[in-house]
């Protein structure tokens, strides 16, 4: 059986690599190293296709190193150790020729996987190349990760998708022997998203499937082959923080159009709707608050309502709520709050309860005067009675700043006729 066009055509030089030219172009971070064979322990993190696998090869190569190879899809804790041994064996202790280990994504290694790494890094037995498409300060212990420089490997631009288009019509012998025009290369270079090896499958899969003689590529030929492109979203890495990141700070920033289009985004890569449910629930408190508290009724309702519904109409549910949650008054003036009050609580440790405060249980606590001169604001005029809430060292300190809104303007002309000018409200 043939191996993949990508494959036929991995390039098995530094000077045939495409793409990644800030890591080992002429002035790259890497092309001093690898040149004088020096190699420290290092993690790649990109997106798929962009060439992780091909650099730790040739880098093993053109510094002339034994290379061991596994994947942490289906490699143990035993195999890490049978590959250390055969390391430990072919190289030598603290030399420029360590063996390199290199582990295909490497985020999928358990604590214990990773853990079984860390002497043999630290004592120079192997020089270890990671790689991965997640975050590595998420996904690698940090014992590991404070061992390796870590990397990133950039998806491919238009230009190096482009070459490595010409490579493959140029150099793979079997493709070479058709003849091929590439009329269009827009769906072909949108439908790789930047990842080299999905955009040779295509363009192979689109060859493999045209008859022989001459084979024009054009985006609609291209778009009838691959009928789907499928919705990039994993729910455990990187990208899932990024588009939820992008949804709250759209309702945040009142866009209901950039919540909608990030919520389907979510949606169709199958994210969970109570998580979706739960991050609408906590911004309706953060961003929106008492600017309008209606907000956090409607998004607990929502929760609750996915939650007993389930797709596909959940759909709905969350965006009638993320719609009008971006749509509301926004104020985050009772987390500012919060966040403040705590700081002020570390900074000051536990000061004492005013005594006029305190709870008095027992006679004794009651002889101590403890909660004598408390003033019960409803046996005076308006429910109000001035008197001290705070500790004395940090009294007439002002938290609660109410936000430019209708509803907290109100609060605080009500706050002002209250407390007069004691909190500068």
């Amino acid at each position: 059986m043939e191996a993949p066009l990508a494959e036929r055509i991995r390039p098995q030089k530094l000077e045939d690599y495409i793409s990644q030219l800030h890591l080992v172009g002429p002035s790259g971070s890497l092309t001093q190293q690898i040149a004088r064979g020096v190699i420290p322990s290092m993690i790649f993190w990109g997106s798929p296709g962009t060439g992780k696998t091909t650099l730790a090869q040739i880098i093993a190569k053109q510094s002339n190193r034994p290379f061991y190879e596994l994947s942490a899809i289906n490699s143990g804790v035993k195999d890490i150790r049978d590959v250390i041994e055969k390391a430990k064996q072919s190289g030598g202790l603290f030399t420029a020729k360590n063996p390199i280990l290199f582990i295909d994504e490497i985020h999928r290694f358990s604590k214990s996987q990773q853990d079984s790494l860390l002497a043999a890094v630290e004592k120079g037995w192997v020089t270890l190349i990671g790689a991965t498409t997640e975050n590595p300060s998420f996904e690698v212990i940090p014992a590991l990760l404070s061992r390796c420089q870590v990397y990133v490997l950039n998806p491919f631009s238009k230009e190096d998708l482009m070459a490595l288009l010409e490579r493959a019509m140029k150099l793979d012998t079997i493709i070479s022997s058709k003849k091929i025009k590439i009329k269009e290369s827009e769906a072909l270079l949108r439908l790789s998203g930047g990842d080299g090896r999905k955009l040779l499958n295509i363009f192979e899969l689109v060859v493999n499937a045209s008859p022989e003689g001459q084979i024009l590529i054009t985006n609609e030929k291209v778009l009838e082959l691959v009928q789907q492109n499928t919705v990039l979203y994993d729910k455990t890495g990187e990208q899932h923080y990024d588009i939820v990141s992008a949804f709250i700070k759209s309702i945040r920033g009142s866009d209901p159009n950039g919540a909608v289009y990030w919520l389907a985004r979510m949606i169709e890569g199958g994210e969970d709707v109570k998580f979706i449910a739960r991050r609408m629930l906590i911004l309706s408190s953060e961003d929106i608050g008492n600017a309008n508290p209606t907000a956090f009724i409607m998004a607990n309702n929502t929760f609750q309502a996915v939650a007993t519904i389930g797709y596909p109409e959940s759909r709905i549910i969350l965006s009638q709520c993320a719609v009008y949650l971006a749509t509301s008054p926004k104020s985050n003036a009772s987390y500012m709050a919060i966040g403040e009050a705590q700081a002020v609580v570390k900074q000051t440790g536990d000061l004492p309860v005013p005594i006029h405060l305190r709870n008095a249980p027992t006679k004794l606590m009651k002889e101590l005067g403890y909660g004598d001169e408390y003033q019960y604001s409803h046996n005076y005029a308006n429910n109000f009675s001035e008197q001290e809430y705070l500790p004395d060292a940090i009294r007439e300190t002002k938290f609660y700043d109410p936000g430019s809104n209708s509803r907290e303007n109100g609060t605080r002309e009500f706050l002002k006729n209250r407390w007069k000018d004691k909190y500068n409200y």
